[in-house]
């Protein structure tokens, strides 16, 4: 490797329309780390019917256009682990979509700003599928990312700890003043059912720590009288916030059928988080089996834990969310990291490549889009 840009040429992408932080996102940024370079982009994620998975297509980047227009759009919702998702679709939808904001101008916009992917109207896509009469090339989105960490906003998530634990000690704090993006569920849901989306896709568990949730931390007064401290406390009330944000969710979704029995069906897709791994940049090849020793910093040795806490909750009651335990791939791969840290995925080495294939076939054929909409009673 000899110059930042062919880190596309090796992933195998025409270009990104996504202009954030274009480089890092390519973990071409540090000359260091070329010599990662192109065996970190020679791994596919590949799945078949030893898996339990039938009809899964080659990726397709025309035919992923076409079903996003005709059947609707994704609104990713996360934190950055799920803007880099993002960043990785732009490439592979490109050239056929472009970006906004263009942040090359300016590189500083606000975190909490929405990234959008519209379709291009150069495409030659544009004249040789059928757009239906209500997507708009130049207002319609194919892709928007918004930056939310919690999935409900910390003044919510204060609220439904005071609820569960009315005894908790007057002097304490939920929250740090570590910083974090959030919205609230009665903000980005609207988002969602009113502007052309049929998928929704998020990812949750980094940002629950003991450091942006101080009152679990190892200095934190009394919480309520037989409080789990430290890491076990924070993910028993994980459990309790998802449980409300989920049931909120479906309520939401039910809603939206009742309005409109005739409206195709809108799903809610919840992707396994993945941890990260360390000493990560002095690996240079992918794992043939997990390691648990390898993920002990901040909360990463725990994030299983979250992902179960959802896992076993959603199926029961959500018919309509949809749990998918996708990260395997990404935790056998701590070669694939950008160069910055060992908790981002560098964008073309097949990990969130292989999120976005299989999250377009799991909603467009295990889902049955083409069904109506469900209404719950």
């Amino acid at each position: 490797m000899t110059n930042q840009s062919q880190a596309l040429a090796f992933s195998g992408f025409e270009g990104c329309a996504s202009s954030r932080e274009f480089y890092w996102h390519l973990a071409s940024d540090n000359t260091n780390q070329w010599g990662r370079f192109p065996e970190a982009q020679s791994y596919k994620w590949t799945v078949g019917p030893e898996d339990g998975c039938e009809g899964l297509k080659e990726l397709n980047k025309e035919n992923i256009v076409q079903d996003m227009v005709q059947q609707g759009g994704w609104l990713l919702l996360g934190d950055s682990i799920t803007e880099g998702h993002f960043f990785s679709l732009s490439c592979i939808l490109y050239p056929h979509v472009i970006a906004t904001p263009n942040y090359t101008p300016n590189s500083y916009f606000d975190r909490a700003w929405p990234q959008n992917l519209y379709l291009n109207p150069e495409s030659p896509l544009v004249k040789e599928m059928y757009i239906p009469a209500h997507f708009n090339v130049t207002e319609t989105p194919l892709a928007t990312f918004r930056r939310i960490d919690l999935l409900m906003t910390p003044e919510e998530l204060v609220h439904l700890h005071d609820t569960l634990h009315p005894d908790t000690h007057e002097n304490f704090s939920l929250f740090s003043d570590e910083a974090t993006w959030n919205m609230s569920p009665t903000e980005y849901l609207p988002l969602f059912l009113e502007n052309g989306y049929s998928t929704l896709v998020i990812s949750t568990g980094g940002h629950w720590t003991t450091t942006l949730f101080g009152g679990y931390g190892k200095n934190a007064p009394l919480v309520y009288g037989g409080a789990k401290f430290g890491i076990d406390g924070v993910i028993d009330f994980f459990e309790h916030a998802m449980r409300k944000w989920a049931t909120d969710v479906q309520s939401a979704l039910d809603e939206a059928a009742r309005k409109d029995p005739g409206a195709k069906k809108r799903q809610v897709v919840v992707r396994a988080y993945l941890p990260g791994h360390d000493n990560c940049h002095n690996i240079r090849k992918p794992w043939s089996e997990v390691r648990p020793e390898g993920s002990y910093s901040y909360n990463w040795g725990s994030i299983w834990r979250y992902n179960e806490k959802i896992l076993t909750e959603i199926p029961r009651k959500y018919p309509d969310l949809h749990y998918l335990a996708i990260e395997r791939p990404g935790r056998l791969r701590p070669d694939a990291h950008t160069t910055s840290d060992c908790l981002h995925i560098m964008t073309g080495a097949g990990v969130m490549e292989g999120w976005s294939h299989y999250i377009w076939h799991y909603v467009s054929n295990e889902m049955g889009r083409g069904r109506h909409s469900r209404v719950h009673t």
